[in-house]
């Protein structure tokens, strides 16, 4: 699964690395503690070409009467996506990027305590999941996303059996519909040799934290 992640790039930066046109409330970057409920980077293609706005992370089914109408989904499984009713219309007509540096996941020690984990591109690049978006709201309405997630790779299966669809960029044009379909092709776990992750300090555990040193790897 993906419940947090960290976004470092500049967001002239990322508009230029997806080719897209910024909106002008793009989230505040560096953000090291990206959490449910945030507005997020994301990238969509239009009529007039690839967008770069903020989200919404938090996918609003149309049926929700509030935004806590229901269950918080701010992930979706790639092997349901096309069945379950809240996401088979995005799935097929709203596909998305969110932009991402690296992202945190957690196992426990044998006392219970939550540990968290850094995980970034071994070669530094900046990170794209794949995801789905939806307006919530008639009269004003708000965009809102998910993360698409897939089964762990053999790499991240040490720390958990899930994890964020990972998209290279030769993948972006086929995920956001403009290589025409066959989107379902890349919903599988990503290469192995993409992905590294060390351990981190358990400040992190607060949504309330933030600052670089909380991708800082802890000493050995």
């Amino acid at each position: 699964m993906c419940g947090r992640f960290s976004v470092t790039l500049p967001n002239d930066a990322m508009a230029q690395l997806f080719a897209a046109q910024p909106a002008n409330a793009l989230p505040r970057v560096p953000n090291f503690n990206v959490c449910p409920t945030n507005a997020v980077h994301v990238v969509r293609s239009g009529e007039t070409g690839r967008q770069l706005l903020p989200m919404r992370w938090g996918f609003l089914p149309h049926w929700y009467k509030t935004e806590n109408g229901g269950p918080l989904l701010i992930n979706a499984r790639a092997e349901t996506l096309a069945e379950k009713p809240a996401f088979r219309a995005a799935c097929r007509d709203r596909r998305c990027l969110l932009v991402a540096t690296g992202f945190y996941e957690w196992t426990k020690d044998a006392e219970g305590n939550r540990m968290p984990w850094y995980i970034h591109r071994r070669d530094g690049a900046p990170i794209a999941f794949a995801g789905i978006w939806q307006n919530w709201g008639k009269d004003d309405p708000n965009p809102t996303c998910a993360v698409v997630t897939t089964a762990a790779n053999l790499t991240l299966s040490a720390i958990h059996h899930r994890m964020p669809l990972i998209l290279e960029p030769d993948d972006w044009p086929l995920w956001l519909g403009e290589a025409g379909k066959g989107a379902a092709a890349l919903m599988v776990p990503g290469n192995e040799e993409v992905l590294a992750f060390h351990r981190v300090a358990r400040d992190v555990n607060s949504n309330r934290a933030s600052g670089a040193q909380l991708i800082e790897p802890l000493p050995a």
